[in-house]
């Protein structure tokens, strides 16, 4: 049997919002979670805000006041601990009205993964788990731009925030018992900073195996066309594959056009790549990638192969063997693009600083090939 939901306050004013905030408790530790839009647009644009403590819920409607630093007072402060599931998108999302996250962050996903539970283990999956409670998804896909919302959409919304706080009971506890409280914390701050960093990725073409054998010029090239492109589309508020998709800034790179006539043929079809933008990236296409520029674009990692691949295949062992004593989904531990990056480029990637260090650096660096 379905959940049904309790009774959250409709906030459509600041007074409103600043007050149920500042009926938290010192010690409080707040459920949040949003509900956003992100079809048409680069930004995530914020439709509805559930808070939830201590059987006290409200739905904020963003659309109806400004938040301003409504929520910064409260929910930044340095002892306030604030509870969410699956937050890195959300994070996002409150990124202009929190710009540094909540004063600490506790994922209950994350949290789910160290205790046990599994990687990236749903909200709903985690609830049945936990809370013994069934919760209906219907508006998963709802338009939450809408208003009024229906009572069907509140219901959903509210159901969202009702149980962090059981979640977070038992799940700080089971981290305290099996001694990974620390380094779910660790995992949280880092997620609040990725979410932080909001200047986009310095080089996006390392995502793009593909172009790993490239020559270091064509590599700069493709970086800069990507750069480009990741500024555009902030700029105009619209997705990057409006701008350029993947394939065809992969082509561009390669045989950049001769004209703009041809660069207007190739672009047919980029919704967002209209005159302007055309003769924008024109321009930058006819200015060869000079030495330091090359010097400053990091190479693409290829995938491993010979005896890469072989240390690869025993690091790989090594992670299974240790998340294995450890009791961790080897996924948590180290994921397998991380992996793969070290066993080719043999620098140790950032993802797997702190605690993953201290765990596998020794080991898996006795493995590299020589």
């Amino acid at each position: 049997m379905l959940s049904p939901a309790p009774t959250a306050e409709w906030i459509d004013q600041r007074s409103a919002l600043e007050r149920w905030l500042a009926e938290l408790p010192p010690d409080a530790s707040p459920g949040l979670d949003t509900e956003f839009m992100r079809r048409n647009t680069f930004h995530p644009q914020l439709a509805l805000l559930q808070l939830g403590w201590n059987g006290r819920h409200a739905l904020v409607d963003p659309l109806a006041f400004d938040l301003g630093d409504a929520l910064r007072a409260r929910l930044a402060a340095p002892g306030t601990t604030v509870v969410m599931h699956s937050a890195g998108e959300d994070l996002e999302t409150l990124a202009p009205w929190l710009p540094d996250g909540p004063g600490t962050l506790f994922d209950t996903q994350l949290a789910a993964a160290f205790a046990g539970l599994g990687l990236g283990v749903s909200y709903r999956a985690l609830v049945a788990e936990l809370a013994g409670a069934e919760l209906d998804k219907g508006e998963t896909r709802s338009d939450w731009m809408q208003r009024p919302l229906t009572e069907s959409q509140r219901s959903y919304a509210t159901l969202d925030v009702v149980y962090l706080d059981t979640l977070h009971a038992q799940l700080a506890e089971r981290l305290r018992q099996r001694g990974y409280a620390d380094w779910h914390a660790e995992d949280c701050a880092r997620l609040k900073q990725r979410a932080s960093h909001r200047e986009g990725e310095p080089q996006p073409q390392r995502g793009f195996r593909s172009a790993a054998e490239w020559p270091r010029a064509q590599q700069a090239l493709l970086r800069r066309i990507l750069l480009w492109r990741d500024r555009s589309a902030r700029t105009l508020d619209r997705p990057r594959p409006w701008l350029l998709e993947d394939a065809l800034a992969l082509a561009l790179a390669q045989q950049p056009p001769a004209s703009l006539a041809e660069l207007d043929q190739r672009g047919r079809g980029q919704r967002a790549l209209r005159a302007p933008q055309r003769a924008e990236l024109f321009d930058l296409l006819r200015v060869p990638a000079d030495d330091a520029e090359q010097a400053a674009t990091a190479p693409i990692p290829a995938l491993p192969f010979g005896e890469t691949k072989k240390a690869f295949a025993a690091m790989k062992q090594e992670v299974d063997r240790r998340a294995a004593e450890l009791d961790l989904p080897p996924g948590l531990l180290c994921p397998r693009k991380a992996l793969e990056e070290y066993a080719v480029t043999a620098e140790w990637p950032e993802l797997l600083d702190g605690w993953r260090r201290e765990v596998l650096h020794d080991a898996l660096s006795a493995l590299l090939p020589a």
